[in-house]
């Protein structure tokens, strides 16, 4: 990683020392000093621009946000003339739009020979297609040609034209279709709906810079591509403005058109530049590429208002391509790290979920048979690890044991909270009952039927809650079983439907039983019964504990209300410490160690009672799943072994 970020650093310097090396060049500085110093460029930056190339074309860009420079604009705004002007290449014009999906345009300069290459890759009926082109004369009738099949409306599907030459940048572009008002021919009517989701698809990502191009002879703040890069990038930081058409700018409207390249009117982070490429007239005229960069140059020197902007390094198409080489270098380096991380939670995550859905089901039929046993004997491991507590924590942070635990923890407090408001409120409650119920005995005997009336009624208040720690640990068991069969069986339907059909009937059955069973314990706790030994231990402890002043204050109650109080709370502090443990066996045993041992010999029933290839059928909709999810790893792979590469030549 830190190697990454030395040579990404080394790359921007790079970037730098090319400019200087050109301005020395310019003002006739050593050939050769000059020769070195672009060597150097070649060496460092070509590599940086040539591996986010690379990424895109394996199609990561499904997956991870690559870095890239994408140019809007508006109809007629001059796109397209400034990406001719770039590439040295004539594209498509004409009314309407031209463009009616991505174009990656990868312009690559080479030195070692003169020779024009031109390679346009796209898709067509799924399968990959490559058009290699020997003359910069065939781009236009070939893109027109793969733009045919692509109907009227908008394709997400994005061509490449790539171009070796010793006469362009090192620099790559995404052009994306320009903004329409209004549907023309057979255009669909919602034509500039689709287009800007295409655009706003491209520039709301963090890794993108937006080219904005905008007419110099119109109010810049009506231009709606200006307006949705400003959506998206409301600081302007990832936005660069380009200015074209200066030569219709009306008389008098220069300094404005100044102001605005000099980041005076609407503030970029970027700021703007301004160019002037063919116009129609000029292609009539047969200007070719190189006699129009000549004549654009001669244009702003030969301004008075627009000269200071060519001298500030703010005009022309070559000091363009040097400023967008360099942004989109420096782009590399800012966001490539941030691709990396990416990259490996992608990889994890994909990994994880063609891992769930399995290699697919075996053709032969007794490799289904085992394949089905194999599938069925790990689903019962896991439901053995719930139910031993020794589950797999990959999928989940908590155990479900755990959980359960915690409920249990929760009862016991419910049942601590109620002895010791027991123990608040029984000397009110028996000197109540002493007041209204008191028979002929005299003061100073306990009523027996006073002390079993009392305890029933705090005894049968604790059945609500235990009844409640029932249904909620009924509830975790089961969110936990159903993500265990989801898990296991998502991708063969008829496996999970066997498998999920006794889930809810086992685990109501158990239920009721443990529903009753404390039913039963609650009954028999209306029986007042402790073992001699624990009672009289435990009534000892009270009356110890109350006469160093922790309990019922004897000054203030009759012996009698006292001697009940006593023995009130003896005894239901030993009723507590039995249902503290009692409910839990009872939830416990019924619903985790019944139920899943239920739930298991259902499970291996399934293997000798059914057509292994009837339960293993699977959906289509999986297989497809499974075919995408392993065409992502591998080319999240492929990128993987990419970056590895670069960073090791780092």
């Amino acid at each position: 990683y830190h190697r990454m970020l030395r040579m990404l650093f080394c790359i921007i310097h790079a970037t730098r020392m090319r400019k200087d090396a050109t301005d020395m060049s310019q003002c006739g500085s050593s050939k050769g000093k000059s020769s070195g110093l672009n060597q150097h460029y070649e060496e460092k930056v070509r590599p940086c621009i040539d591996l986010v190339d690379s990424l895109r074309s394996l199609g990561v860009e499904k997956d991870l946000n690559l870095p890239a420079i994408a140019v809007i604009g508006d109809q007629s705004s001059g796109k397209s003339s400034v990406l001719e002007a770039l590439s040295g290449v004539a594209l498509p014009r004409g009314t309407g739009i031209v463009t009616r999906c991505p174009l990656e345009l990868k312009l690559k300069k080479i030195t070692k020979d003169n020779n024009w290459r031109g390679v346009l890759s796209y898709k067509k009926l799924k399968e990959e297609k490559e058009k290699i082109l020997k003359d910069p004369a065939e781009i236009e009738n070939a893109v027109l040609h793969v733009l045919a099949g692509k109907g009227e409306g908008i394709s997400h599907d994005m061509i490449t034209l790539e171009i070796q030459s010793s006469d362009v940048p090192d620099l790559t572009l995404i052009d994306l279709p320009g903004i329409a008002r209004v549907a023309t021919g057979n255009q669909p009517l919602d034509i500039e709906e689709q287009i800007k989701d295409l655009i706003e698809k491209f520039i709301k990502r963090q890794e993108t810079i937006s080219l904005v191009v905008v007419p110099a002879n119109i109010d810049i703040a009506t231009t709606e591509a200006l307006r949705m890069a400003s959506k998206v990038d409301p600081t302007g930081q990832r936005t660069l403005g380009i200015l074209t058409k200066p030569d219709l700018v009306d008389k008098g409207m220069e300094e404005m058109v100044v102001r605005t390249v000099n980041n005076q009117v609407i503030q970029l982070k970027k700021g703007y530049m301004i160019v002037k490429c063919r116009g129609q007239q000029d292609i009539n005229d047969k200007l070719n590429l190189v006699q129009a960069l000549e004549k654009e140059k001669e244009f702003f020197k030969g301004n008075s208002h627009f000269r200071a902007l060519l001298e500030d390094g703010k005009a022309t198409i070559p000091l363009l391509a040097e400023r967008l080489t360099k942004e989109l270098v420096e782009h590399i380096a800012k966001t490539l790290p941030q691709v990396q991380k990416q990259l490996e939670m992608k990889l994890e995550k994909t990994s994880k979920d063609l891992k769930m859905l399995g290699d697919g089901v075996p053709l032969d039929e007794n490799e289904k048979t085992n394949f089905l046993i194999m599938k069925i004997r790990q689903f019962n491991d896991a439901l053995e690890g719930v139910k031993r507590a020794e589950e797999d924590l990959r999928n989940s942070d908590t155990r479900v044991f755990s959980k359960i635990r915690w409920e249990f923890g929760r009862w016991k407090l419910a049942l601590d909270s109620k002895a010791i408001k027991t123990e608040e409120i029984l000397r009110d409650e028996v000197q109540e009952y002493v007041r209204t119920r008191r028979g002929k005995e005299l003061p100073g005997f306990v009523s027996y039927r006073t002390f079993e009336t009392i305890v029933k009624k705090h005894t049968e208040e604790l059945e609500e809650p235990a009844l409640k720690l029932l249904k909620d640990v009924k509830e975790l068991v089961h969110t936990c079983v159903d993500h265990i069969v989801n898990s296991h069986f998502s991708a063969f339907s008829h496996l999970l439907r066997a498998a999920k059909d006794p889930i809810e009937d086992f685990l109501e059955e158990q239920f009721q039983i443990a529903e009753e069973k404390i039913h039963s314990q609650f009954k028999m706790e209306k029986m007042v019964y402790s073992q001699d030994e624990l009672y009289s231990s435990q009534l000892d402890t009270v009356k110890q504990k109350s006469s160093t002043g922790f309990g019922l204050k004897a000054s203030f109650v009759s012996a009698d209300v006292r001697e009940m109080s006593y023995h009130l709370t003896s005894y239901l502090k030993i009723t507590c410490d039995r249902l503290a443990n009692q409910i839990p066996l009872i939830v416990q045993y019924h619903m985790l160690d019944q139920y899943i041992s239920q739930l298991q010999n259902a499970m291996l029933a399934l293997i000798g009672g059914n057509n292994p290839g009837m339960l293993l059928r699977e959906d289509s909709v999986v297989a497809r799943k499974r075919k995408e999810l392993k065409d992502r790893l591998d080319r999240l792979k492929s990128a993987g072994k990419i970056l590895s590469k670069f960073v090791h030549s780092a």
